[in-house]
């Protein structure tokens, strides 16, 4: 195995904020797409000739367009509260990843162009032209955001940086620079249904192949039903779940879930992806489309519910943005939330009595649980204030008896991203995504420690792809990592048992 280029940084025993390092990761790039890669997604295959009049005049159409963008560009009073706040900040120590200084490179060409002092008296407000140099900034430093919003939170004046990093993306897009990862995978959603490119056929087989080593598991018939019309439920899950380890555990954990409860459920060929990587992006135009696959599918199928399995930016733009992509529900059971999260089904069907679980076939696990940022500060769950909290933790509970939660200025609504979110889940980013996991791997190690936690839970497939890959950086074992349906499937009660 290849030794890392770079030095994993190491875990104290309490957060320490660093010395900044300029210009620490600015080597630090995505592959650029290919032109083919680009023009699938109807962009420009290269850098246009008249770029800097392109990007200032997509700039100035999306200050149009989103008024909060305007809002963001002027509100910026550089108190410094967000400065330490990033994680990929506090894991590389460069300063362009404080997010007011990453939002800056942003904002000085919106002061140049789109205000008068900008414009006749740049020097005075720290203005810039859009040069090269500038946008090869944009390029490494929006792509060392994963727009999970922790700043924000801390932000008096609620400044989203993720909506500038969306902004900027957007833009370089628009000028025929794009992210290789990102754009790939939207390209296979377009064509196939889903972002690993997995066609029907072998989906097919997958779903068999559970069915037999479920059947074997439990001696239950539980099936995982493709293209199943009449069906009740429409799952739309992360493609991760259908082969990869550890997220294929979920899936078995839905699946046992709707099995119980008698539900009767299915998955769909056409859209057989949760995931919407327009957000990262930052065009509402590919999530709009990405959306409609849900649509269609669900409408072909005559289903009366739909649930999004464990993925934190599939709820993220499932809670945020389908009724704007997808609205009216008036086709669905109006007695159902749209969309409804598969915890808060379980939840539900726990709170009904309809599940039961030894607990104990879990006593092997010393629990914690890991709130994904998309969920956390993005969306919501059930009918009452922090159910994306509460609901999650709820669930290990009732399967579990060893649970721990970290440290409460790492958890919830102030939860430290996985390092590997926003797009950014690419090998070419695996030193930025190694040291942004740092401060979840010191509250990780925090309760390890204090209360012998071996295993972590979480409920979104970018964070268990990620957590995987690094913590051996880290000395914790890749099998730490799981899904809270993960810990459903061991502990739920099937037929007469």
């Amino acid at each position: 195995m290849a030794v890392a280029a770079f030095e994993t940084p190491k875990l104290k025993e309490y957060p320490v904020i660093p010395l900044v390092k300029v210009d620490a990761t600015a080597h630090l790039k995505p592959f650029v797409a290919s032109e083919p890669l680009q023009k699938a997604l109807g962009y420009p295959g290269q850098l246009v000739e008249d770029w800097q009049s392109k990007a200032i005049e997509k700039m100035g159409e999306l200050l149009g367009k989103y008024r909060s963008l305007r809002v963001y560009m002027d509100t910026c009073v550089h108190c410094g509260a967000c400065s330490d706040k990033c994680h990929y900040f506090l894991g590389t120590a460069d300063p362009k990843n404080m997010p007011v200084a990453r939002q800056d490179l942003l904002r000085q060409v919106y002061r140049r162009y789109f205000t008068f002092a900008g414009k006749y008296f740049p020097w005075l407000v720290g203005a810039k032209d859009l040069t090269k140099e500038v946008l090869d900034d944009w390029y490494s430093y929006y792509y060392q955001c994963s727009e999970c919003r922790r700043c924000s939170v801390f932000c008096p004046y609620g400044i989203d940086t993720a909506e500038v990093t969306m902004a900027a993306r957007e833009i370089m897009d628009s000028v025929g620079v794009g992210m290789k990862y990102s754009n790939e995978i939207i390209g296979k959603v377009h064509r196939i249904g889903n972002n690993l490119g997995i066609p029907e056929p072998a989906l097919e087989d997958t779903l068999l192949g559970l069915e037999e080593d479920t059947k074997e598991e439990t001696g239950q018939d539980v099936k995982f039903p493709l293209n199943v019309k009449g069906a009740e439920v429409l799952l739309i899950t992360p493609s991760a779940d259908f082969f990869s380890e550890p997220h294929v555990e979920s899936l078995i954990g839905y699946a046992k879930v709707f099995h119980a409860a008698g539900i009767s459920w299915t998955l769909s060929s056409y859209a057989s992806e949760a995931a919407n990587f327009g957000l990262f992006l930052g065009s509402y135009e590919q999530m709009r489309q990405i959306s409609l696959r849900v649509k269609q599918a669900a409408q072909e199928l005559g289903v009366r519910r739909i649930v999004v399995g464990e993925c934190g930016h599939a709820w993220r733009v499932a809670y945020n943005h389908w009724n704007t992509f997808l609205g009216p529900f008036d086709w669905l059971d109006e007695r159902y939330p749209v969309p409804q999260h598969i915890c808060e089904v379980t939840y539900g069907l726990i709170q009904d009595g309809r599940l039961k679980f030894d607990k104990e076939k879990n006593d092997d696990r010393i629990i914690t649980f890991h709130d994904s940022c998309n969920v956390a500060r993005a969306s919501r769950m059930g009918d009452m204030p922090g159910g994306q909290f509460r609901i999650p933790r709820e669930i290990i509970k009732a399967v579990a008896n060893n649970f721990h939660d970290m440290a409460p200025e790492t958890i919830c609504d102030s939860t430290f991203c996985c390092g590997g979110g926003g797009g950014l889940l690419t090998d070419d980013l695996i030193e930025l995504r190694v040291k942004g996991a740092m401060p979840r791997m010191q509250a990780l190690k925090q309760v390890r420690d204090e209360h012998g936690v071996n295993f972590m839970a979480m409920i979104c497939a970018i964070c268990k792809a990620q957590f995987t890959k690094v913590f051996p950086q880290y000395g914790f074992q890749m099998d730490m990592v799981g899904g809270v349906h993960q810990l459903v499937s061991k502990a739920i009660r099937l037929g007469d048992q």
